[in-house]
């Protein structure tokens, strides 16, 4: 069976998983701790479900779901999610999951984060080490996308290349954010709204319910608004000295991690900034501690550039923004750093040979 990529806001139903057929054929090389399936069987026990058939037919092994260390392909455990939320008619089944987990599900990484003296640092070793969790998640602190004054956006992300998307999963790994940080911050943090990069098909009061805050659909990533201050609120029980001995022990963990190239750490710094800072060299050197001229000689040490790099992350984000978002054509430009909705217009052309409103109908030829 193969299926259309679709925008998450277009004719799939919300609660679906899409993929394409490159994943199909290939499978997906990024793996999880089968930690995250924690509360899967009970979920799924209360609902009057066969966990162990659901599992079969998503391509896992019963064992995952009893046991945290399992290493288990991402794609599959989007799979699962999705094949329960439909079959048991349930479509706030990954907040449901969520609910039943807690930090103990990051295996050594939740000694670190429990110990951590602030967010901030909590949210840095995260940042560092989760991949050693999941190798395809993410979480990120980024300016506010509404350009609200002393709030920050924590920003969850799921898959590096977006070729899967899928809404429980989203759901069950937002929820499990959600929760983590009331459990260190010892309740309600101020959370400010979220932000759903979908149109979930449960209610979104059932959303609002779990989050105790507002919640956006349709919005261009999952997103946490919080305010800035909590990153530097003193956590209670912190352990320096525990979380010095977890952060070595994680660091020992993933000695062969290769190093991300260059071009990866300029991609990276500008996509996290990008619509927020100026998108120029020397702003993305200052953040890298290089010399802008140091930078651009690596850089072409690794056959690329920055003006390459700068118009790649661009038509990626604006592509995603036209696809699965309802901005304004006015606000894309500015959140991918251009100044007037007619640069976009004429990006769009050199990109795709195409307007804005083809590419988000479709309708462009390539």
């Amino acid at each position: 069976m193969t299926t259309e990529l679709l925008p998450m806001h277009a004719r799939w139903p919300a609660s679906s998983l899409l993929w394409n057929d490159r994943d199909l054929i290939l499978g997906d090389m990024s793996t999880i701790r089968s930690a995250a399936l924690r509360g899967f069987r009970t979920t799924v026990a209360e609902l009057g479900g066969d966990a162990d058939e659901l599992a079969a037919k998503a391509g896992l092994s019963p064992v995952a779901l009893d046991s945290d260390d399992v290493l288990v392909a991402d794609l599959a455990v989007a799979r699962v999610l999705e094949s329960a939320a439909r079959e048991l008619d349930c479509p706030d089944f990954g907040l449901r999951v969520a609910t039943r987990q807690d930090l103990g599900s990051l295996g050594p990484l939740a000694l670190a984060i429990r110990n951590a003296p602030t967010v901030a640092s909590v949210l840095e070793c995260t940042s560092r080490y989760l991949f050693l969790h999941a190798r395809g998640m993410s979480v990120a602190a980024e300016a506010d996308p509404n350009g609200a004054r002393g709030v920050l956006a924590l920003r969850y992300g799921v898959s590096p290349d977006e070729r899967v998307v899928s809404a429980q999963g989203m759901d069950l790994g937002l929820g499990f954010l959600h929760r983590a940080l009331e459990f260190l911050l010892g309740g309600r943090y101020g959370l400010r709204s979220v932000d759903l990069p979908y149109r979930p098909r449960a209610p979104i009061e059932r959303y609002e319910r779990f989050f105790g805050a507002p919640v956006q659909i349709a919005r261009p990533a999952a997103m946490l608004r919080v305010p800035r201050s909590i990153t530097t609120l003193p956590l209670a029980g912190a352990d320096e000295a525990l979380m010095r001995s977890a952060l070595t022990f994680l660091a020992e963990q993933a000695p062969f991690r290769p190093a991300p190239t260059v071009a990866a750490q300029v991609q990276h710094a500008v996509r996290q900034s990008l619509g927020t800072t100026p998108a120029e060299i020397s702003v993305v050197a200052k953040v890298l501690a290089v010399h802008p001229r140091t930078l651009q000689r690596r850089l072409a040490a690794e056959g690329t550039s920055f003006a390459a790099i700068l118009d790649e992350v661009r038509r990626k984000q604006a592509r995603r923004y036209l696809t699965t978002t309802d901005l304004p054509m006015s606000q894309i430009a500015a959140m991918i750093g251009l100044t007037e909705q007619s640069t976009l217009t004429r990006c769009c052309r050199r990109w795709w040979d195409a307007t804005p409103r083809e590419v988000r109908r479709g309708t462009q030829t390539h």
